[in-house]
């Protein structure tokens, strides 16, 4: 199978051929997933300020905003925001607690979502999957959370990925990625897609856990990102825990468990780019050993198809938004279909642009009228 290539983490749409491209340089700035991250949490902040005094004095009876904490936490709140908010009107708007947030389909404490497609389909998630972390699949590391195997024998693959039960039809995967970085592609995708879904999320983003959370409240299992070297770094360069072809072993283990313990809940990990990390034996001996010895599996874009591990795998066939149109999407999605007849089952990778989630929310609605089932990522895994 061929290789892929993965793009770099966008945030911003790319613009229609022949429509207005932002400066080269300003693009670099705004790839940069700490310059976004950072740069959406004072979006935050200005936006709530500006719709607070919008709404006018809530005490001479207008509408409260009340913003629940736990949601600011998955909106990429910067530490201190509630303290900036003040100063900036002292003795002024009232900020309350409650299970409400600025969203057309606000979700509370085990709740589910309906979101309604052209076509008048609705899609309902399921019940929601267990909140994070789930008792004896995790424990205290040095910088956070780290998955381990339970006493048991319970792995975090098999704790946290989402439950499936097979109806005998040709079954479809997708892999949704690059997520946390664009609060407003990242909600578009857990809040508009099925929760067969499985949504993959980048470790920089702020609010991680929070997103996580609010992905497996919707019903969707969770990948987490792996930035992996690729054979044009640094010009392609995927952050600051890039895993590297030539590291030595306990040197990818030290990095690749800084990113696992950003947040907990994920079922296993996903390459982004790594063409070059992912064709070194070595490089990958490393990291398959170290996802073993915590019970994780590895879900690749097509890149590692022909790799082993003894840890639960699978790789995508397709990478269905290589070229971004709508056109083009909806014929992968075809192919994949043609892929899952034919053999059983078809699993795609794409990213979380807004057309690439229009498309696969519009394509979902009929998928298992024409005989298919959507199934999880977790559910097309074998042990290699």
């Amino acid at each position: 199978m061929p290789a892929f290539s993965r793009k770099t983490y966008p945030t911003v749409p790319a613009a229609p051929s022949g429509g207005f491209r932002p400066p080269e340089a300003l693009m670099r700035a705004v790839a940069n997933p700490y310059v976004s991250a950072g740069a959406a949490a004072g979006l935050f902040l200005l936006t709530t300020v500006g719709l607070i005094a919008a709404i006018g004095d809530p005490q001479a009876g207008t509408p409260v905003v009340r913003i629940s904490l736990a949601k600011v936490a998955a909106m990429a709140a910067p530490p201190g925001w509630r303290e900036a908010l003040l100063a900036e009107h002292p003795g002024g708007p009232t900020v309350t607690e409650d299970i409400y947030s600025l969203s057309e389909t606000p979700i509370g404490p085990g709740g589910t979502a309906t979101i309604t497609l052209p076509g008048g389909r609705a899609f309902r998630a399921a019940d929601p999957l267990p909140q994070a972390p789930i008792a004896g699949v995790t424990v205290n590391g040095p910088n956070g959370p780290l998955p381990v195997i339970g006493g048991d024998g319970r792995t975090p693959a098999q704790a946290y990925a989402r439950p499936f039960t097979s109806n005998g039809r040709p079954k479809i995967s997708l892999v949704i990625g690059g997520l946390g970085l664009n609060a407003s592609a990242t909600r578009q995708a857990i809040e508009g897609l099925p929760p067969e879904i499985t949504l993959s999320f980048v470790p920089y983003s702020e609010g991680l856990q929070g997103w996580i959370d609010l992905a497996r409240a919707n019903g969707h299992e969770v990948l987490l990102e792996a930035p992996m070297e690729p054979v044009d770094y640094p010009d392609n360069d995927p952050g600051p825990y890039t895993l590297m072809s030539r590291a030595m072993p306990a040197e990818t283990v030290k990095k690749l468990e800084w990113l696992l313990s950003r947040a907990t809940g994920y079922f296993g990990v996903t390459n982004y780019l790594g063409s070059k990390f992912m064709a070194t034996d070595q490089a990958m001996g490393a990291f398959s050993d170290a996802l073993r010895s915590r019970g994780l599996a590895f879900i690749d874009d097509g890149s590692a198809a022909q790799r082993r591990g003894g840890i639960p795998r699978a790789s995508a066939d397709r990478i269905i938004d290589d070229q971004l149109s709508s056109d083009s999407i909806d014929q992968q999605l075809l192919a994949l279909e043609a892929g899952a007849l034919q053999r059983g089952q078809a699993l795609g990778s794409a990213f979380a642009y807004p057309v690439t989630i229009g498309q696969v929310a519009q394509w979902a609605r009929t998928v298992e009228d024409r005989g298919y089932q959507l199934a999880p990522a977790s559910a097309l895994m074998t042990r290699k």
